[in-house]
């Protein structure tokens, strides 16, 4: 199978890789049947987590793995999640990628690694206050589209 990335990119992405904190393992979510670009998905992370000795990457179907599944919250495939590795422990950020991270989405797909690596969001005291808060819980969605 062709790579999905250039050399060119790739370099790239080292570059800005260099910046990488902490671990970061990446969940890839997807199925056997019935699951478009899933393929292509797992091919895209399998390239992105090789271009970093500080990235791993964990291959799941959403089926036979259903527990690991709804213990991340993921219910649609192709899915990654992006999570925080400390030893052993993975530590979930709640952030979500469902589809291929291609085009623009891409650029999101490296800035989330980059911000699970810092372990910090980067937020402001005051809004770190408020969300202190926050006494329900909160399901923030980003919707983009390739079109």
């Amino acid at each position: 199978m062709a790579e999905l990335l250039n050399d060119n990119v790739k370099q790239q992405i080292r570059d800005v890789f260099a910046e990488l904190k902490g671990p970061v393992h990446v969940l890839f979510f997807g199925a056997q049947e019935n699951c478009d670009y899933c393929n292509e998905t797992r091919q895209l992370a399998e390239e992105v987590v090789a271009l970093s000795d500080k990235l791993s990457l964990g291959i799941h179907d959403i089926l036979a793995d259903s527990a690991l599944a709804a213990r991340y919250h993921v219910d649609n495939t192709p899915a990654l999640v992006i999570a925080a590795k400390d030893g052993k422990n993975i530590t979930d950020y709640g952030i979500r990628l469902l589809g291929i991270p291609s085009g623009h989405e891409f650029s999101s797909l490296i800035q989330d690694i980059l911000l699970v690596s810092s372990r910090d969001s980067g937020l402001s005291q005051p809004t770190r206050d408020f969300l202190k808060s926050v006494k329900s819980p909160v399901l923030l969605q980003v919707f983009s589209t390739p079109t």
